[in-house]
């Protein structure tokens, strides 16, 4: 896993660049979840790979990963209510919950009768919550395989950075209107591993996404899924520990907040872990080392 070849698909290399963000959102379509627009992505063909993002940022992170996934997969993500391109109602009481709701709607509205999840952070509370709607016969769809990146599968080892502290604190609304660029900057670059610091132009791209139509006044709002975490954590870690589904855990290991622990955890619960680690790599492994994930990814899907 050391090695940064690139990968190639189809015998030509994958370039990891991506799209830019405009040609991100201009080849995206919107359509309507409870009275809001919501921000979608779908390409490539075959069997259907549904990609679940994480907070604060957007579906954009998978930006990097994209080209490599959609030669072999028809690939859907979308921006949840509140982030990204999509809208972000001031008054809404925003919960994981709501965003399964909009995940499962827009499935079904699909016509889609199984699909494939690989998610991140805050989108693995959105897919665990999924997979306990599963075990109860309450999807229109099956889910037949589930492979989480960084996020916080088991919250009694979860490490918040001081900033999500403080925005789910008392005083959350103020310091969510008062973020400035600076704060963003320094908080974000220390959730990355060595192997891709962000530049510049990528910290423009995801403040761009961050404070979109006034996202930087509900940031307080969305990140209560700490708190659901530790309120749903019988549920939602149930439902990883009883899936019959396979279920790959990929992380890096110098994530500061959901890295080494969580994995470690889950080898203590589970009878069967499935663990694959990505030396020098931080808290966005799929924007970071996309190859790398792409292989281990591979790997998960099409075991030799």
């Amino acid at each position: 896993m050391e090695q940064e070849i690139p990968v190639a698909v189809d015998g030509q290399p994958v370039s990891s660049e991506g799209l830019t963000l405009d040609a991100w959102q201009q080849q995206g379509k919107w359509f309507n979840y409870d009275g809001h627009a919501i921000f979608s992505r779908m390409e490539g063909e075959g069997e259907t790979l549904v990609l679940i993002h994480g907070y604060p940022t957007a579906s954009w992170d998978w930006s990097r990963l994209w080209p490599y996934l959609t030669p072999h997969y028809r690939v859907l993500a979308l921006d949840m209510l509140g982030f990204g391109f999509s809208d972000k109602p001031a008054q809404r009481r925003y919960s994981i919950d709501d965003q399964a709701d909009l995940h499962q709607g827009w499935l079904e509205e699909l016509g889609l009768k199984q699909v494939h999840l690989l998610v991140h952070d805050y989108g693995c509370s959105v897919a665990q919550e999924l997979m306990a709607r599963a075990q109860e016969g309450r999807l229109g769809f099956t889910i037949a395989s589930v492979c989480f990146l960084n996020g916080a599968l088991f919250p009694e080892v979860h490490r918040p950075l001081l900033i999500q502290k403080l925005l789910s604190g008392p005083m959350g609304g103020l310091v969510s209107r008062g973020l400035s660029r600076r704060m963003f900057d320094v908080q974000f670059r220390r959730l990355f591993g060595g192997r891709h610091w962000p530049s510049q132009a990528e910290l423009d791209d995801f403040w761009y996404l961050l404070t979109y139509n006034n996202g930087r006044g509900i940031l307080h709002r969305l990140i209560r899924f700490m708190e659901e975490r530790r309120c749903h954590r019988n549920r939602w870690v149930s439902a990883l520990l009883k899936a019959d589904m396979p279920v790959r855990v990929i992380f890096g290991r110098t994530d500061p907040i959901s890295g080494v622990a969580m994995a470690r955890r889950y080898h203590e619960l589970s009878d069967a872990p499935d663990t694959c680690c990505l030396p020098r790599v931080g808290h966005y492994p799929h924007y970071e080392a996309p190859e790398l994930v792409f292989e281990a990814y591979q790997a998960f899907r099409h075991p030799s």
